[in-house]
């Protein structure tokens, strides 16, 4: 059994009316846990209906990608959040340099603005207990993966963050974990030529990585192309163990560990 440890069941490639089916499949998998994950304050009242299911908890947080439409206390109003039981982590927030800034700012100005969120997101773990879930992308390079973490480095004697949908290559992989933080590998794990992160997924220690779909995004192999979905990660755990030499009982085992360890309430109540 292993647990989704990101996804984001209120999106709109999600239907309402398609969602039990979606749990359903799920579970009959092997997926027995998922963690849904808000990007903008509209998002989240859906994440935590969705939530009310026992075996879907909610992280808040505001996508990097949004924080040009956020208003400027957006974080600040996530602490409304934080005392509900549904409510497991903060996040998806993070660092995004991949996409062009939006019209009417410039690469600086946005790219500020996202720091400037991240961190105040991990302020607001670091005050309710809570840890963060990371979001980095670059289109070359790996700035906006040395920026986060330097911000990580700034709170990790408080909290723990998960550097979700991780490509990178062991070394990247290692300063995470050193910090006490923790990788998540999804479906990119399964591509053919993703030769830097299976060897990431194969030098990774028990109990320093997560597995997650990122659904509806980056379904695995074989499914690739195809809207993903929770099911899709037991796909990635098969992958994963295969690489690691280990069976799926093996991997379920620490995986399921580290997720008790790192969201706390999603282990109590799935």
């Amino acid at each position: 059994m292993f647990t989704d440890s990101h996804c984001h069941l209120a999106s709109g490639r999600f239907p309402r009316d398609e969602l039990g089916q979606i749990l359903a499949r799920a579970e009959e998998a092997g997926v027995h846990g998922m963690m849904t994950l808000a990007t903008s304050l509209e998002d989240v009242q859906g994440n935590l209906e969705i939530a009310n299911d026992v075996r879907v908890r909610a992280a808040v947080g505001i996508h990097p990608c949004e924080v040009h439409e956020a208003p400027d206390d957006a974080v600040e109003r996530l602490a409304d959040y934080v005392g509900d039981g549904r409510v497991c982590a903060i996040g998806e927030t993070g660092l995004d340099y991949y996409h062009a800034a939006p019209e009417g700012w410039d690469e600086a100005g946005f790219r500020k603005r996202q720091q400037d969120f991240l961190r105040r997101h991990f302020e607001l773990a670091a005050a309710s207990g809570l840890n963060v879930v990371v979001h980095t992308r670059d289109g070359e390079g790996s700035a906006s993966f040395e920026d986060a973490l330097g911000i990580y480095g700034e709170f990790s004697d408080r909290v723990r963050a998960v550097f979700h949908c991780f490509v990178g290559g062991w070394d990247m992989a290692a300063r995470v974990i050193k910090l006490g933080g923790l990788v998540s590998f999804g479906g990119v794990a399964t591509f053919k030529n993703a030769d830097l992160v299976k060897d990431s997924v194969r030098r990774c220690p028990a109990g320093g990585f997560l597995l997650e779909s990122d659904s509806p995004y980056l379904a695995p192999e074989p499914m690739r192309g195809k809207r993903n979905e929770p099911a899709f990660t037991m796909h990635t755990a098969r992958v994963v163990a295969d690489l690691r030499g280990e069976s799926l009982e093996e991997l379920a085992a620490h995986t399921e560990e580290a997720v008790g360890i790192f969201f706390g309430r999603l282990s109590d109540s799935a």
